[in-house]
């Protein structure tokens, strides 16, 4: 199959709302992520997008920054791959095509968050040279 990697323009992020809705497993509306993909797309975010025949497969998020312990900063989020598409070497495809995009923007890491029972993806982060550096808290407000 013939997969392509690229950046989605920002002013198209509405197309990668249902991926990242079936992401969330319904959970969060599609209106809310409409309105906050809206707000999104105006700060330090680039998306990233899988297509096969200009149909978007897969996605991640990729937030720039500078932290203090790791310079120049790439946090991928939100990553997701229809499930006809997974097993079949796509993620490892596209972590090393984000690897390479941010590597040659002059970034030098790479961070990420994922759920702690989302086992299969810690193996998968482990094994694409990931290593765990803490804890993600969360509190609303």
């Amino acid at each position: 199959m013939n997969y392509e990697f690229k950046i989605l323009p920002n002013s198209e992020l509405k197309s990668i709302i249902p991926l990242v809705y079936e992401l969330n497993q319904g959970k969060i509306d599609k209106s809310v992520l409409s309105s906050r993909f809206n707000e999104i797309k105006n700060q330090n975010y680039e998306c990233a997008v899988i297509t096969l025949n200009n149909e978007i497969v897969g996605v991640t998020g990729l937030w720039f920054c500078t932290r203090h312990y790791s310079g120049k900063s790439v946090e991928i989020d939100h990553v997701y791959i229809k499930p006809e598409h997974r097993n079949k070497g796509l993620g490892k495809l596209f972590m090393s095509w984000i690897h390479n995009y941010c590597k040659e923007k002059g970034y030098e890491s790479i961070e990420l968050n994922t759920y702690v029972q989302n086992y299969p993806s810690h193996k998968f982060y482990y094994n694409e040279g990931f290593q765990i550096l803490g804890y993600h808290f969360l509190k609303k407000i």
